[in-house]
This record gives structure tokens, C-alpha cells and sequence, in this order.
């Protein structure tokens, strides 16, 4: 899954990576979590790329009660094309989402020790995501939401995993926009190289936001050996 993550490049800059301008200023975070606004690519109704905050926690558009949407952080890529939740939105209303790294949680020696992951180049990356407008049907409430698709984790993570997230370079990035089909099944097959390493326990509370909760605890290391857990 993905329960955490952090998008600390220069917005601007991340922005012309993926095609898009930068209209929104986005400040660094290291410790985003879900029902927070995230950072997003969309296409527009003249079918341009903008930039945009979501609420993360998709709530469809038929639902009653918007804290649904803490349930939905994630969709599952093998069926989100079925799913009543997500076909419509994976149908029309992808996004991609900002991203440095994210976080996972392995348990050794009965302590949940996190870890940073990010690419092995360092770049800055995006997340396949959806997005959905929700409207009250009692209220002037109006929200527009959503969430990272995963899938299972490669040889890799599934060392801390068994799931991971949908991870595009530029390369891939408009062909999701676009509404290729196959693109989930390639990237899912062949993931980008990843790094990983653990870092200080305090970003498991989600009121620690600070830069050192990407530091090493420890030295970085690129190839993890077999963890126990």
C-alpha cells in the first residue's frame, strides 16, 4: 500500500518536468498523509494538463458520507476497471500525483521500523491516481478527492511489502493522462529502480514534518538484504 509519502523538489521545476505550469504553489512536504491536500496533474475541459490540489481519500460521487474517502487512499490496479468506486474515474478522471519517495513499514524484532523509498536516480516522480468530484446532496459541501493506485510490490520491495505504488517517469506520465489501458500491466511488470533505506521512527506520527524524516538511520543502502518479519 501507500499510507505516506513526501514531494519536497522545487514545484516549478516538477511541474515543467511533466508538461504542465505551474499556477499552484506547492510547499515541501516529508510527511504527507492521507485527507490531506496532495499536488496533481489533471486534464482540463479543453483536455490541457493542469495543476491542481486534491483531498487525498477518493470519495466517489454517489456516496452519502464523505469519510469514506479515509478508506480509499489506495486503489488496487488489478480492479480498478470493475470496481464501482473507481471504474468511472479510471475511465475519465486520472491524475498524477507529486512525489519524491513514500514510506513503508517493516517489522523487525517486533519494532514497525519505516523506510524511505524513492527512485535510484533521485529524480522526482509522479503516482498513477484518480480523482472524483463529490457534491452533498444537503449541503453546499463540495469536494474533489483522490488515490494512488498500487500493485504488487516487485522483487525489491516486497521485502518491506507486498504491494507498492504505481510509479511513472515523464516518459509514461501523458500516456496514463491520455487513458492507455495497458500502460498499468507494463509499468507493473517492468517498475522503475528503486532505493530504500530506514529512517528515525517520528514520521510515524503524522504531526512530525520536517526534512531530517528522510535522513538515514543508518547508511543508505541500495539493495536490501532478506528482512525477517
Amino acid at each position: 500500500m501507500c499510507g505516506r509519502f513526501a514531494f519536497y523538489s522545487p514545484s516549478e521545476a516538477t511541474a515543467a518536468l511533466f508538461n504542465v505550469e505551474s499556477n499552484v504553489v506547492v510547499e515541501p512536504r516529508y510527511n504527507i498523509a492521507p485527507t490531506q491536500f496532495i499536488a496533481a496533474i489533471r486534464r482540463d475541459s479543453e483536455n490541457n494538463n493542469e495543476l491542481t490540489m486534491f483531498r487525498w481519500g477518493l470519495v466517489p460521487s454517489w456516496a452519502k458520507d464523505p469519510s469514506i474517502g479515509n478508506r480509499m487512499i489506495n486503489a488496487r490496479a488489478e480492479t480498478i476497471a470493475e470496481k464501482p468506486s473507481f471504474r468511472a474515474a479510471y475511465r475519465k478522471r486520472r491524475c498524477l500525483i507529486f512525489a519524491d519517495g513514500f514510506y513503508e513499514w517493516h517489522t523487525e524484532n517486533d519494532v514497525k521500523v519505516p523506510y524511505f523509498i524513492s527512485l535510484a536516480s533521485g529524480s522526482p516522480f509522479v503516482f498513477a491516481g484518480l480523482w472524483e468530484h463529490w457534491q452533498s446532496k444537503e449541503t453546499e459541501e463540495k469536494l474533489q478527492t483522490t488515490t494512488i493506485i498500487t500493485t504488487e510490490a516487485n522483487d525489491f520491495l516486497s521485502q518491506l511489502h507486498h504491494r507498492m505504488p504505481i510509479v511513472l517517469e515523464p516518459a509514461n506520465a501523458g500516456r496514463w493522462l491520455d487513458g492507455d489501458m495497458n500502460l498499468l500491466d507494463e509499468v507493473s511488470a517492468n517498475p522503475p529502480d528503486f532505493q530504500a533505506w530506514p529512517v528515525d521512527r517520528a514520521v510515524s506520527n503524522a504531526r512530525n514534518e520536517a526534512p531530517d524524516l528522510i535522513i538515514p538511520a543508518g547508511e543508505p543502502i541500495q539493495v536490501l538484504p532478506l528482512l525477517s518479519g
